[in-house]
């Protein structure tokens, strides 16, 4: 699943600088731009946003007070020509700032700022920033290290509450995640739910009934909960 994007700004210039960047990470997915606080905050009632650009000067009522007049905690970057509020962005947990004209290098580093903010380190990325096809592969943090997994070489993932196992051919990755977080942003079509504590990849699939699914070397449990669901996609009828 794309991270959800919104960038606030009231210089149109800035909002296409910001546009552009995004459009080369295709993990990435804008879903309103705007250009004052008061149309940021109508988008934010009526839609699901991941990270915000935010602008700190603009007419009114600035970056600043709008993200304080929020009651929900809110990923923000926050944008600007000025380096005079880069404490107040600090104080208010903000992920970076960036100094307009915003070069897509340092861009780059703020969106990896935002993946480690979240916790788990870890986003699914279907193609190179140059938009050249390649691999799939996930990022995970496993014993002070960033490990790239290709999602082909995973058989299934296995929740330990705030912990998963990954389970791959030949080893076995734990990370700080939870599962239902892996859950959204694996492919549908390549990853599906057969449990609460389980996520299968449906290539590794060798045999199943309604009960379980038999993967190598593995039996994974069908939840009574996710049966119906896993079934159907799979084609399955009693």
């Amino acid at each position: 699943m794309k991270t959800k994007c919104l960038i606030v700004d009231d210089e149109p210039l800035a909002i296409k600088v910001i546009e552009s960047h995004i459009s080369k990470i295709p993990s990435l997915e804008i879903v309103g731009t705007c250009r004052n606080a008061v149309e940021a905050f109508d988008i934010l009632l009526k839609k699901k946003v991941d990270l915000i650009f935010l602008d700190v000067e603009m007419p009114e009522i600035s970056g600043i007070d709008l993200l304080k007049s929020l009651k929900k905690s809110l990923a923000i970057i926050f944008t600007t020509a000025y380096r005079d509020f880069a404490l107040d962005a600090y104080e208010l947990d903000a992920i970076d700032y960036l100094l307009k004209p915003i070069p897509f290098e340092r861009f780059f580093k703020s969106i990896s700022k935002y993946y480690q903010w979240k916790g788990e380190g870890i986003e699914v990325i279907g193609k190179r920033a140059e938009d050249q096809p390649d691999e799939p592969f996930i990022y995970v943090r496993s014993d002070r290290k960033v490990i790239k997994i290709y999602l082909r070489d995973i058989l299934f993932i296995e929740s330990l509450k705030d912990y998963v196992k990954i389970h791959l051919e030949n080893e076995v990755i734990i990370t700080k995640e939870k599962i239902s977080n892996l859950e959204e942003k694996l492919p549908d079509a390549e990853f599906i739910r057969t449990h609460r504590s389980f996520l299968i990849s449906v290539r590794s699939i060798k045999a199943f009934t309604a009960e379980i699914i038999e993967l190598k070397n593995h039996e994974i449990p069908i939840g009574r909960t996710y049966k119906n669901s896993v079934l159907s996609f799979l084609g399955y009828q009693e």
